[in-house]
């Protein structure tokens, strides 16, 4: 009997095998065949879309010529396959905040912008006159997008977007971007061969995305071109009206790295939890220079900002804040260009707090920490492995209710300690 059963199963075996490998041709076609499909996708879908958005055949034509898709591209999903969640976000160590503000790097865009204020410094009046924003803050973002223009952004605009508008997990988005990324080029701006782009498919000095270019950009220097690639001054003054149009309030300042008494709690940290920057003051909080808040702020609304909790540097954040976390939807990259900007502008130093070494865990032990105080009833955003804000403060309380000082920051002793 159980040869008979062994028989039975090679038959089974090699008869479905052939069927097996047709099923996994048909769901997961070659590289030429997924190429002819996206000829097929540029012709029969996207070009009717394009045409009805007023894109001439002559422009789709020369945006296209020659294009083919780029896989080496991220988050890309072929068709007939399914999108997986990559190795990285779950087995990426988490490591300090402080690891952000490696000095090589803050210190280039430090020296970098100096002498680039120096040199624009005529422009950047003229461009804070009407814009609002400070010029040092314009050229600390300039400086970490793109290296003051020097940074090779080598990729073809088409090739990214293309690539990612069709096989990409946030396909929509990328179409979008794709069609405004023509609407450039039907408009002149720029030809299409000489449009680069970043992996991501952002433009230009400012790393705008194409969508954002058509919002925010501006021709600065007046020759009739809004030239973000080539025109300085075209870039400095978009990168302040895209700041300006996300709410950026002049003659306020981003922030300042303050020290935070013991006695107050860590988890008053967040956007949401504002207090007039003189409620800050009479709470014991004050500025690490010894330095008062100034009279300007004093009835400005601030927020307790502390990327690290209590093991790192805190600040008072203003409105300002949120409007550079906007450029990139990060808030060390907005502490990364307000710092600078300091330095920039004042000559100061590093940050007067140290960065604590903290972190070691993988994303995934933070993802299980603010799943168990969510099933818990905190607010901690997205379970993404990454801790905002919320959960920080999250994990503040949580250790207040336990009887511990509070750190507001994931640490290993508390992956087995929250269930």
């Amino acid at each position: 009997m159980r040869k008979f059963g062994m028989i039975l199963i090679r038959l089974i075996t090699v008869f479905c095998l052939p069927f097996f490998l047709i099923n996994s041709a048909i769901s997961a076609p070659s590289k030429a065949e997924t190429e002819a499909q996206f000829r097929a996708w540029l012709a029969r879908d996207l070009w009717p879309e394009a045409k009805a958005k007023g894109i001439s055949r002559a422009s789709f034509d020369s945006a296209f010529s020659g294009v083919k898709l780029n896989w080496k591209l991220p988050d890309l999903v072929a068709p007939g396959t399914k999108p997986t969640t990559p190795r990285e976000q779950v087995q990426a160590e988490f490591g300090s905040p402080g690891k952000y503000f490696n000095e090589k790097t803050i210190g280039h865009v430090t020296a970098g912008g100096k002498a680039r204020a120096a040199q624009h410094a005529r422009t950047l009046a003229a461009i804070e006159k009407q814009y609002g924003v400070p010029g040092e803050i314009l050229v600390a973002i300039w400086g970490r997008e793109s290296g003051f223009g020097a940074v090779k952004i080598p990729h073809n605009a088409f090739e990214v977007l293309g690539t990612k508008a069709f096989m990409a997990t946030r396909k929509d988005m990328f179409r979008a971007e794709l069609l405004a990324a023509l609407e450039i080029v039907q408009h002149g701006y720029i030809d299409a061969a000489s449009m680069k782009s970043s992996w991501a498919g952002a433009l230009g000095q400012p790393q705008f995305m194409p969508t954002s270019y058509i919002k925010h950009a501006v021709d600065f220097d007046g020759d009739g071109r809004r030239d973000i690639w080539n025109s300085e001054p075209d870039a400095l003054a978009s990168i302040a009206n895209y700041l300006r149009l996300y709410g950026w309030q002049r003659g306020r300042d981003w922030g300042f790295e303050v020290n935070v008494p013991a006695g107050l709690s860590c988890a008053l940290e967040g956007p949401d939890q504002g207090l007039k920057i003189a409620d800050w003051a009479k709470m014991g909080v004050t500025r690490i220079n010894g330095k008062p808040f100034p009279a300007n702020e004093l009835a400005g609304e601030g927020y307790l900002l502390m990327p690290a909790g209590r093991h790192g540097p805190a600040f008072i954040a203003t409105p300002n804040f949120y409007v550079l976390k906007n450029y990139n939807m990060s808030d060390l990259y907005a502490l990364f260009v307000g710092h600078a900007g300091d330095r920039i502008a004042r000559g100061s130093g590093g940050f007067s707090q140290r960065w604590g070494d903290v972190g070691g865990m993988y994303r995934s032990d933070i993802a299980a920490m603010q799943k168990a105080l969510q099933a818990k009833g905190y607010d901690v955003g997205k379970p993404d492995g990454l801790p905002g804000f919320k959960t920080r403060r999250s994990i503040g309380d949580w250790q207040a209710k336990q009887g511990q000082a509070a750190t507001c920051f994931p640490e290993k002793a508390l992956i087995g300690a929250i269930r």
